[in-house]
């Protein structure tokens, strides 16, 4: 079967969006088959995350069952509880006894200025949208651009959203990545309409545009966010079929930031929370030596960068008065 350019490329692993318009919001869940080892990166300095430490290698659980991503700021860390939910129900979980506890991971993003109605009561929606997310989720082709976690996303000057991308590396193994681009800084070069992403381009996926004939300088004034759209994130999953320790995957999802800054400027900010989750799905078991460890993160990075470029490339402007445009209404349609 031909590569579908996304995360599920790689064997063993599901997406579903749960997403709201008039709430201006939503999540996404990657579930995984089998349960997989997995691995986290943290960086910038307003990250929002459940379950991380427990990744770290050595911890006692060393697979997770579903990594989710939602926007919400702190409410949208409630999606991975409908998730758990969902997954009790199934009877999946680490075994404590009798007992069954499924391992869902989350990171969320800050979505709550971007004009949608975030009225929403006495409890939040977030448990809804990432149970929704879960029914939803299915093998095969998924939506790109303002759905599931990337709904609400914002960037400086253009809408973010969902993307993801898939490569294969010349041991064979697949990686795939998928990304909620929420972030402070910008996915374009000056006002666009070129992406920072454009070196890695693959089939003209993001508008085969390339490089501006002159780079602007940026030192001096570089591109962000407007006061009231501050506080961000990038969040994402990187994953692939290779058979990986905790350590190794825990390396994967470091190379795989590389992938932001190759994407995103400025990146990591005081107001970005960027995270990046890894997972190991070990359809191929073959064994990972350090050389091919290291082609798996540069296969990684360059995935993500995609990725990001996709979210922005697909995203559509939200339905509400003075939304912030997507790149089709400012750049022309996609071509």
């Amino acid at each position: 079967m031909a590569d579908l350019n996304l995360i599920t490329d790689v064997p063993g692993l599901l997406v579903g969006h749960g997403a709201d318009l008039r709430l201006g919001s939503g999540a996404t869940v990657v579930l995984c088959e089998t349960p997989a080892v997995a691995g986290v990166d943290v960086r910038g300095g307003s990250p929002g995350t459940r379950e991380t430490d427990l990744l770290s290698p050595g911890a006692t659980v060393d697979h997770v069952d579903a990594i989710v991503l939602s926007g919400g700021s702190a409410f949208g860390l409630d999606a991975a509880s409908g998730v758990m939910d969902g997954l009790a129900a199934r009877g999946r979980g680490f075994a404590v006894g009798p007992a069954r506890v499924p391992i869902v991971p989350a990171a969320i993003l800050f979505d709550l200025l971007n004009g949608g109605d975030k009225a929403w009561g006495a409890q939040s929606p977030y448990r809804d949208l990432g149970r929704a997310a879960l029914e939803a989720a299915a093998s095969g082709a998924f939506a790109l651009g303002s759905v599931g976690a990337g709904t609400g996303a914002s960037c400086a000057g253009v809408k973010g959203g969902l993307g993801s991308a898939s490569a294969r590396t010349a041991s064979g193994h697949v990686v795939g990545a998928l990304v909620a681009v929420n972030a402070v800084g910008s996915p374009l070069i000056g006002g666009g309409p070129h992406f920072r992403a454009a070196p890695y381009e693959r089939g003209g996926e993001f508008g085969g545009l390339g490089f501006p004939a002159v780079w602007p300088d940026e030192g001096f004034a570089p591109p962000l966010k407007t006061s009231a759209r501050r506080t961000a994130t990038t969040i994402g999953i990187i994953a692939t079929d290779a058979t990986l320790t905790g350590a190794q995957a825990r390396r994967f999802a470091v190379m795989a930031q590389d992938g932001l800054a190759l994407s995103l400027f400025p990146i990591h900010t005081p107001m970005d929370g960027d995270c990046i989750f890894s997972l190991a799905t070990a359809r191929n078991p073959e064994p990972v030596d350090l050389s091919t460890e290291a082609a798996l993160g540069a296969a990684a990075s360059l995935a993500m960068a995609r990725a990001v470029a996709r979210a922005v490339y697909e995203a559509t402007t939200l339905p509400f008065p003075g939304a912030l445009p997507a790149w089709r209404d400012l750049f022309g349609s996609k071509s």
